[in-house]
């Protein structure tokens, strides 16, 4: 079925990285519909800068409307998938031609770009207030943010406490060895393989208690720990039987779901064994992209672009000048990596891949 003179009803389901540059890409080929239950996209590899630097965020957390120009943006949740139309949080039913799930991990945060300016702020502030800091988790999210905050707070003390056994586990161990030594040399405290029950410790108290019985005093925390997938609603849908053990969606080299013809998925939520990153879901958008202009010009499925993971690359900021970076021969750290990172933090790059201004 056909509608907007005679364009297909493209909808799809998630704003972040790689839902807002597909819908950019097909606006003007489809009858397009974005859901999301926030009104902006957030390229959210800046949200650590945006912490030390509230100012940084104005770039980097863009509203929907700004980059689409030409589709429906409902601002809600969706809540279950029919086999032609997907239902909303707030009663909507929208119906489709074609659908792609792109909703990454669930992540609870302000529905307006205003409010989310505003927690930066906040956050800042607790920073700025703060002699010490605590810092739980040691990814990528906390490892950057203890380096964000050792550079541009040098006076302060940072802990960050990891429970595995080497920080940043899901690239190779000279990644992690050389991300712990830049962050000592800041005079990081790296405290691995222990825990903290956070729930165990009121913030009035800033004394938190570790898993081997040590005792860190802090006057603000921040945990850095993996968001869960947000695929859990599609448990109740028709593609419940499409989720792997992990919760991912499995997907074919199409980047469809396996075994429906008009569902694709992108982004984290793809069982495709390959690093979960920003400029990943990219590719993922422009392949999906591809395809359905394909499909929706009555080309013939055997003409459809096929998805090759690449080799694994990784970049990780270590403030403002420095970073580690895992090439698929190499692994390098400090100012040379820095500077293809850690300045503007690709910010300019995926702005104006958006049709905006850097």
């Amino acid at each position: 079925m056909e509608s907007g003179g005679g364009r297909r009803r493209v909808v799809v389901v998630g704003g972040g990285i790689g839902g807002s540059l597909l819908a950019k890409t097909i606006q003007f080929n489809a009858d397009l519909t974005l859901i999301d239950p926030k009104e902006y996209l957030e390229l959210t590899w800046a949200s650590l800068r945006n912490m030390v630097e509230p100012s940084f965020a104005d770039r980097s957390v863009i509203n929907h409307r700004d980059y689409l120009t030409n589709g429906r943006i409902v601002t809600s949740a969706a809540i279950n998938i029919t086999d032609t139309e997907v239902l909303t949080a707030d009663g909507r039913h929208i119906v489709y031609d074609y659908l792609v799930i792109a909703t990454g991990h669930t992540d609870p945060v302000p529905v307006t770009k205003v409010e989310r300016l505003h927690q930066y702020e906040a956050e800042n502030k607790k920073i700025q207030s703060a002699q010490s800091v605590l810092i739980v988790g040691g990814g990528p999210s906390g490892v950057e943010l203890a380096g964000e905050i050792a550079t541009d707070f040098p006076g302060k003390k940072v802990t960050l406490v990891h429970k595995g056994p080497r920080l940043l586990e899901f690239i190779g161990t000279k990644a992690s060895d050389k991300s712990l030594g830049c962050l000592r040399s800041k005079k990081v405290e790296v405290k691995l393989e222990q825990a903290i029950d956070l729930n165990s410790t009121s913030d009035e108290s800033r004394v938190y208690r570790t898993s081997t019985g040590e005792s860190i005093e802090a006057d603000c925390r921040f945990l850095c720990v993996a968001k869960p997938l947000a695929t859990a609603w599609l448990g109740e849908t028709i593609l419940k039987t499409n989720l792997d053990k992990n919760g991912r969606l499995m997907v074919d080299e199409h980047l469809r779901v396996k075994g429906r013809s008009n569902i694709f998925a992108i982004g984290d939520i793809t069982d495709i064994p390959e690093l979960k990153q920003g400029y990943i879901a990219h590719k993922h958008a422009l392949v999906v992209c591809k395809n359905l202009n394909l499909l929706m010009d009555g080309g013939k499925e055997s003409k459809m672009t096929k998805y090759k993971p690449g080799s694994a690359i990784a970049m990780v900021s270590l403030g403002r000048k420095e970073a580690v970076a895992q090439f698929p021969f190499t692994t390098l750290s400090g100012r040379v990596p820095g500077l293809l990172k850690s300045g503007d933090l690709f910010l300019g790059r995926t702005r104006k891949q958006m049709g905006l201004q850097p």
